[in-house]
């Protein structure tokens, strides 16, 4: 386990100005280093009335996980909002601009489009040395009632009968394999086989795979950063429904990934520390980008979360070899964070 602190270069520390709701954002601690890590990039710094920073996680790459930079962006929005009851977060549309360096800190900057009786709408930028590489919109609402209905939840193995992504990367010898082992946060399960060392031989058209957090929050976590968790979980699987369709894997040859724009809904309250089941598909790819999509169920059965991302993904040919195995072979995973 990496015991890297996020990364706060480039991000001043300036005073929280008068009347600030916080100077720190109020995020638990965690008995899990993982996930404590992930709590800390977490926990802004509020730098103006509408304005944060925050660390960045450490990546082999070099590059910041986007998931880190959406959930960061979530909280600071949310901390803009009135005193006038609670609102919580239900949708959030963005555009990653540019890639950023996980060596540097986050700014990010709050513009309060809209505060109505029912809603409220945020529009946040995050920033690395003054260049925004992040751009969303997200949208609270206070808790009413209202029509209910959803898909029902298909049938699942039950998650702990399937294997770990976790012990797979414990038993494979390869830097990055023993990096997202020691550093993942969270356990994915795969439904009918993952992506990790090779394709799916089928090219399935639906992927299904369970998520949870590795050890249990406190009980005092709040329902924004259950919520914000999710959105900052999910980024590492959005694209995966893309690579199965093309019968590519993580270490295809050749492989160039990149989030374009990430779009989500909550519908229902969520929790990260328990099992939640993703059905996800792929309906289209062209152009050297792949639309992922995603529907999240908790263990009764509730819709709690739809998902959609477009990503960059190409190839060097439509049909690429894998990379060689062995201490040497490439690795194009993201930070199972």
């Amino acid at each position: 386990m990496s015991g890297d602190a996020p990364s706060r270069v480039g991000v001043p520390s300036v005073p929280p100005p008068p009347g600030a709701r916080h100077g720190v954002l109020d995020v638990p601690d965690s008995d899990s280093a993982q996930m404590r890590q992930i709590l800390d990039s977490l926990r802004l710094e509020r730098t103006g009335p509408d304005s944060f920073a925050g660390g960045s996680l450490p990546q082999l790459s070099g590059r910041i996980y986007g998931g880190q930079v959406l959930a960061q962006a979530l909280l600071a929005a949310d901390d803009t909002l009135t005193d006038d009851g609670p609102r919580y977060l239900h949708s959030a549309h963005g555009y990653f601009l540019r890639p950023g360096r996980s060596q540097d800190g986050v700014t990010l900057a709050v513009e309060q489009l809209h505060d109505g009786r029912s809603f409220s709408t945020r529009r946040t930028h995050a920033f690395q040395h003054g260049k925004p590489i992040l751009s969303i919109i997200s949208s609270y609402q206070k808790s009413q009632p209202g029509l209910d209905h959803h898909d029902p939840a298909p049938q699942a193995p039950d998650p702990e009968t399937l294997p770990s992504a976790i012990d797979l990367f414990e038993s494979v010898d390869h830097p990055v394999a023993r990096f997202m082992s020691s550093t993942a946060a969270f356990d994915i399960r795969h439904v009918g086989g993952n992506l990790y060392l090779g394709p799916d031989p089928d090219r399935a058209e639906r992927q299904m795979l369970w998520m949870r957090a590795r050890t249990p929050l406190p009980e005092s976590t709040s329902q924004l950063l259950h919520r914000a968790l999710l959105a900052y979980a999910c980024d590492q699987v959005m694209l995966e429904p893309v690579l199965r369709r093309q019968g590519l894997a993580w270490r295809s040859e050749g492989l160039s990934m990149a989030s374009l724009d990430h779009s989500m809904w909550w519908h229902r309250e969520v929790r990260v520390d328990e099992w939640l089941l993703f059905v996800q598909r792929s309906p289209s790819a062209q152009g050297g980008r792949g639309l992922g999509t995603a529907e999240v169920y908790d263990r009764s059965g509730a819709l709690v979360s739809s998902i959609g991302q477009e990503g960059m993904v190409r190839v060097p040919d439509p049909d690429p070899p894998l990379a060689a195995s062995g201490p040497d072979g490439e690795w194009r995973r993201p930070s199972l964070r």
